[in-house]
């Protein structure tokens, strides 16, 4: 199979990882990623792409601002949609492909206009809720009306994912949920047993962003540990105009009076290792998170896991058995969650021994065979499709 997987920026991101992760797991298809230009120099994230996969810069660069709502940003993201379908049309790789990969929802808008003729089979990868609050106003209109209706086939990271696009999609197009490429090893991260000695350092993998909930970590982590020798690690950059928003986090870890207990790291490159070195790790995100890859990396780590009670993370987190769930935008409730785990260290080693067992964990080489598949399945669900039309065509 000859697939192109497009991708609407370079910047170190959740769905760039889990593509670049596939293109490193030997994929058995022979893929081609086209990208949009980036800011700066090199290809950011994608120089990480192996050199026997054809990868090339094509079009415009396609910034963020689709999800803000406001008009001068959709006709800007519109324009530049358009021109980028075009762009991509006008590549050998396109026209030579047997399927065509969107691995972002941006990607998917131009993706969508490129192979609306001639068809190739396209295939969506959806990353998030498909829900105003998650893409904008502006980026749902666009997946509801343009990208899902012509969808061939579509890859969502959880469940929750997958049900909030089912009622836009065409009858009898496959649609499976296959997690995210996470980095995950089998049998876990080494490291500390999570429930030996006390509690000294806790977590969170997040990009620093508004919505993924580090303000409310931080409030609950002031109210069990602040004056303690305990440590919080924010591990993450900040992203797509965020900066404002680490700043805000550091006044405010000045104001709870654990300034000198936070870390904010950045971006960590070696994952494993920092994982292994937290005794508790959180994701608190605000609105529902639609798979949560951080999760996925704390269960086969073998952490003791706290997370919201919705979205994505809850469909891998059973209450009080491989995890704790809270309630999501709540300090309160997620400070008692850190308390008991500090408290409670059998309660922790438990938690971590049923995280590391957590069914349906799958590492970058099992994700890649279920995508392999997938696309196979969709190759034929078209096959068939156009020999029914042709068959209907000739009898008319």
């Amino acid at each position: 199979m000859r697939i192109v997987h497009l991708d609407h920026t370079s910047v170190v991101g959740g769905a760039e990882f889990a593509l670049l992760r596939m293109l490193r797991a030997h994929p058995n298809w022979s893929p081609v990623l086209l990208v949009a230009p980036a800011t700066g120099r090199g290809l950011g994230i994608y120089d990480g792409v192996p050199p026997e996969i054809p990868l090339q810069v094509v079009g415009i660069r396609q910034p963020a601002g689709a999800s803000t709502g406001r008009l001068r940003a959709a006709l800007s993201v519109g324009f530049r949609v358009a021109a980028q379908a075009v762009a991509v049309r006008c590549t050998r790789a396109f026209r030579h492909a047997d399927l065509v990969d969107a691995n972002t929802a941006r990607a998917a808008a131009y993706g969508a206009l490129a192979v609306r003729w001639p068809h190739k089979p396209f295939v969506v990868h959806l990353r998030d809720l498909v829900e105003p609050d998650a893409l904008g106003p502006a980026g749902h209109s666009l997946m509801v009306r343009l990208v899902l209706p012509r969808a061939d086939g579509v890859i969502a990271n959880s469940h929750a994912t997958l049900a909030s696009a089912l009622e836009h999609l065409r009858p009898g197009v496959p649609a499976e949920v296959i997690p995210s490429a996470s980095g995950l090893r089998r049998g876990g991260t080494t490291g500390l047993p999570a429930g030996d000695g006390p509690v000294r350092t806790v977590g969170m993998l997040a990009r620093i962003d508004p919505w993924k909930g580090q303000h409310v970590l931080l409030e609950a982590f002031a109210r069990v540990f602040g004056g303690r020798d305990v440590r919080l690690q924010l591990a993450g950059e900040a992203l797509f105009g965020h900066e404002d928003h680490l700043d805000q986090l550091q006044q405010r870890a000045a104001e709870l009076g654990v300034a000198d207990q936070v870390d904010f790291l950045g971006h960590v490159n070696d994952v494993d290792a920092l994982i292994a070195r937290w005794d508790l790790a959180v994701q608190a995100s605000t609105r529902p998170e639609p798979l949560g890859q951080n999760v996925l990396q704390y269960l086969a780590a073998g952490r003791a896991v706290i997370a919201v009670d919705e979205g994505g993370p809850a469909e891998w987190i059973t209450d009080g058995v491989n995890g704790l769930l809270v309630p999501p935008r709540d300090p309160a409730t997620l400070a008692a969650a850190l308390s008991r785990l500090d408290s409670d260290a059998a309660l922790r080693s438990r938690l971590a021994a049923a995280a590391a067992a957590t069914p349906g964990l799958l590492d970058d080489e099992a994700v890649t065979h279920a995508h392999e598949a997938f696309y196979e399945r969709v190759l034929r669900f078209v096959a068939e499709r156009h020999g029914k039309v042709r068959n209907a065509t000739a009898g008319a």
